[in-house]
């Protein structure tokens, strides 16, 4: 996995901490989903980042321990930070690991979750493999994959730039395909291949409307739209037009009369597709 600049890693541990905040109700409906059977006793949430997945499993099973591993010590401490916020540190294991070279004494887990962590390694094949042997015997494996980024403004928006976002994402296409090429993998047929049972696929489908969210978490898809479009920016302005660039700069400017902040039609559209495989 890269090792990402500080100021990355921050801005990518503040888009986490949003979208767990604005997509809390979908994440329980996954958690609430897994045919579990009998209640695990010890999760590992494999490439947790700032904490998402561990504490949907917290919430979702109260006797369960979790191991969160990644690859950041930055994640691994805000979601220690957390953790002892809410009242849960003594329920929670951390360990700094890079999943693509030696993996930490994870014990036995009767659960492994693995969400936007595997199609970032450089062998997702390998991993999953060592998954099914770290698994107690019958234990679950759950994979949640994003179908693509989050989108957080109307297609005829902005107004001067209609369709911005849209271009903005197929500009980062070809990065991906080079870069991440497990993006959008066949996670069944790779589960089936290292060993699992798939008991069952989903997909969560997202389409919220800012303006019905109340207040609180209105502001919250506003932040989320601006700290992850100031992540766009950053990634695809050298493939943007002038026109286009601009554009975006005037949706980012805080205190300019056309930023993000200040739309009134903000909503947050994506999907989720969920995998649930048994050892």
């Amino acid at each position: 996995m890269n090792h990402a600049s500080p100021h990355h890693t921050a801005a990518q541990a503040d888009v986490l901490d949003l979208d767990a905040e604005v997509l809390a109700e979908h994440i329980a409906s996954i958690t609430a989903w897994l045919p579990v059977g009998t209640a695990p006793r010890h999760a590992v949430d494999l490439g947790c980042g700032t904490g998402t997945g561990t504490f949907a499993l917290l919430a979702r099973f109260p006797g369960v321990e979790v191991t969160a591993v990644d690859a950041s010590p930055d994640h691994l401490r805000r979601l220690r930070e957390k953790a002892e916020a809410a009242g849960v540190a003594d329920r929670v294991r951390t360990a700094a690991a890079d999943l693509d070279a030696e993996w930490p004494d994870l014990g036995t887990p009767d659960l492994v979750w693995a969400s936007a962590s595997l199609h970032h390694l450089a062998d997702p094949r390998r991993a999953l493999r060592r998954v099914r042997d770290l698994l107690a015997p019958g234990g679950l494996l759950a994979v949640v994959e994003l179908a693509g980024f989050p989108r957080f403004l109307p297609a005829d928006a902005p107004e001067d730039r209609p369709g911005l976002e849209e271009r903005c994402h197929a500009s980062l296409a070809h990065h991906h395909a080079e870069h991440v090429p497990h993006r959008g993998a066949d996670w069944g047929a790779l589960l089936t291949a290292a060993g699992f049972t798939v008991e069952g696929e989903r997909t969560i489908a997202v389409d919220l409307v800012a303006a019905d969210l109340g207040a609180a978490r209105a502001e919250a898809v506003g932040r989320y739209a601006l700290t992850s479009l100031t992540r766009l920016r950053d990634a695809a302005a050298r493939a943007l037009s002038p026109d286009d660039l601009a554009a975006l700069d005037r949706l980012l400017d805080t205190d300019g009369p056309g930023s993000v902040l200040r739309r009134a039609d903000l909503g947050v559209r994506t999907e989720r597709a969920v995998w649930a495989a048994r050892r």
